[in-house]
């Protein structure tokens, strides 16, 4: 969204504003006109107070100087009345009168021309597409032998790997397209310090610096420091344990945006509650407002939010009241509910506070305040939610969220007549791997098969830690013989990736179980465990259909 773009919008709110306060002057006149003659209804006193609330919030957030004073005033004799009972008729045609006779000639004579507020915020640029197809990366090592095996090791990783003898023709290779790492080793047959001399160069000849990984067989600090001043990115000693080394080009390669944050914005005012969700959508989140506090839950439900940001007074339902709802619903009762409103005074914010919500923001809010707040409790909310959805060691789903994960697809595979695969995977002999090499290395195959799993999967599927060396995957839109060459192609990948000890190095293997909807219409977590029994029965290292043996 360009700055002229959210300065339009912000404008058109402004005017809609505008042209709603004739209208909401009646409602006051005639709330009014009752207190006076002594007829008022119950609920005329809280409905006042709400009604000069949003004036003065709204006024305040739109840059309305003239209207805004007289709304501020206007709110407190009105919470006189609401926490005191009705005055007489003198006292309120005194007070009370003046103000609305204030906001009426502020409202019919539209003469209020101020902006709306404005601060140092800059507005965000469009994020840059996302790069397409796997990381290209060039590995440099004199042995091509070597080269060869450590390029089809990473490549299992979801990278794309070209290989080099040569530091001249890695050179060469850069000009005509640039990688997005490059692993080079240091010592070459006619020089051993060529690697540090080679990539002296690569940086000075390119900007920004291309992130390069130096391999050695020194171990020693004068070594690594002259790597340092060179320019690497990373120092590994051979032999290299590939799933460090992956850990480091994720991390150096990375183009994966996090998803936005999704707020729900509950206000009764449309165009205070607007504003606030352009604000927001500006700095890149996903947002959606709720005008009627009645839907809130089911809103909730659908939009998923990671914050809701609510505000304290709306028709027959206020913040405090909406925040007990929401967390009387066990699935919403870590969602972080932060309360936006003009109240100022601490001691009905600390009460709202203690129905649950989690922060207080005053309006007016300058808008890169409004968005740093909602930033750092929603970012909270992601980190809470992950631990809470994913398993520790291997960040993967843990079993409780890819059963319920399986679950939803299956539902929307039979609403839609789509087809669903669903995988269980089990590497081969993995309490040997522990009895033998122990628990650190047995955690380092889980990781690596993990990483496999989330690179060369789709964005659309899941991948879950079943249970200690068991692993699930969700195959929407996949038929039994596509899910059966997804897995086998892994199940070959992870094959070739080598583990190192102290002493030696070993590989693993893994079993899997397929089950498929429509073709099974029952209980697809059971026929793919029992699918995957058959495979190891069999003699494991093997891809098992439910009622087929794929080989």
């Amino acid at each position: 969204m360009t700055k002229a773009t959210l300065k339009d919008r912000i404008a058109k709110l402004r005017d809609t504003f505008i042209a709603r306060l004739p209208a909401q002057m009646e409602q006051i006149e005639a709330i009014y006109q009752r207190l006076l003659a002594g007829r008022e209804m119950p609920t005329d006193p809280e409905e006042l107070h709400r009604l000069f609330h949003g004036l003065k919030g709204s006024s305040a957030s739109f840059g309305m100087t003239e209207l805004n004073p007289a709304a501020k005033c206007a709110e407190e004799e009105a919470r006189q009345i609401l926490q005191q009972g009705n005055p007489g008729p003198a006292q309120l045609e005194r007070e009370l009168g003046r103000l609305i006779a204030a906001l009426y000639h502020i409202v019919h004579g539209n003469d209020d021309r101020s902006e709306p507020m404005s601060s140092g915020y800059e507005l965000l640029e469009e994020p840059a597409n996302r790069r397409k197809g796997p990381p290209l990366v060039y590995l440099c090592d004199d042995d091509p032998v070597q080269a060869e095996h450590l390029a089809t090791q990473i490549s299992c990783f979801g990278y794309r790997i070209d290989t080099f003898i040569n530091t001249s023709v890695l050179i060469e290779a850069i000009y005509r397209q640039r990688p997005a790492a490059i692993i080079l080793d240091i010592v070459f047959p006619d020089n051993p310090d060529e690697g540090l001399h080679t990539l002296t160069i690569i940086q000075e000849r390119n900007s920004p610096e291309i992130p390069t990984i130096l391999l050695s067989g020194r171990t020693d600090f004068a070594a690594r420091l002259r790597a340092v001043q060179a320019g690497s990115a990373a120092y590994y000693v051979k032999p290299v344990k590939v799933q460090d080394l992956v850990d480091t080009l994720d991390h150096l390669t990375s183009t994966v945006q996090p998803a936005p944050f999704r707020i729900l914005v509950v206000d009764d005012e449309p165009e205070i509650s607007q504003y606030h969700a352009l604000i927001l959508e500006d700095a890149g989140m996903d947002t959606l407002v709720v005008n009627r506090p009645e839907e809130i839950i089911e809103r909730i439900s659908q939009f998923n939010p990671d914050l809701v940001l609510m505000d304290m007074y709306m028709p027959a339902c206020n913040g405090k009241d909406l925040a007990l709802v929401i967390r009387q619903i066990p699935a919403f009762v870590s969602l972080p509910i932060v309360y936006l409103s003009s109240e100022t005074d601490e001691a009905r914010q600390f009460s709202a506070l203690r129905a649950g919500a989690d922060g207080f923001l005053t309006k007016p809010i300058e808008p890169d305040r409004l968005i740093a707040d909602v930033t750092v409790r929603a970012e909270r909310m992601r980190t809470l939610r992950g631990l809470m959805l994913r398993d520790s060691l291997t960040g993967l789903y843990n079993h409780t969220t890819i059963m319920q994960m399986l679950s939803s697809a299956s539902e929307a595979a039979a609403r839609n007549n789509r087809t669903l695969s669903f995988a269980m995977i089990d590497i081969d002999h993995f309490k040997s791997v522990n009895d033998r090499y122990g628990h650190p290395v047995g955690d380092q195959v889980l990781l690596a098969l993990a990483r496999i799993l989330q690179q060369r999967l789709r964005k659309s599927d899941a991948v879950g830690r079943y249970g200690g060396e068991e692993f699930s995957l969700v195959l929407p839109d996949t038929n039994d013989e596509q899910a059966r060459r997804i897995v086998d192609s892994l199940r070959e990948g992870f094959a070739t990736v080598r583990f190192f000890t102290d002493t030696e190095s070993f590989s693993c293997t893994f079993s899997a179980g397929i089950s498929t909807f429509p073709d099974l219409p029952g209980n697809l977590g059971a026929a793919a465990d029992q699918a995957l029994y058959q495979a190891k029965k069999a003699g494991r290292n093997r891809v098992v259909c439910t009622g087929e043996v794929c080989h």
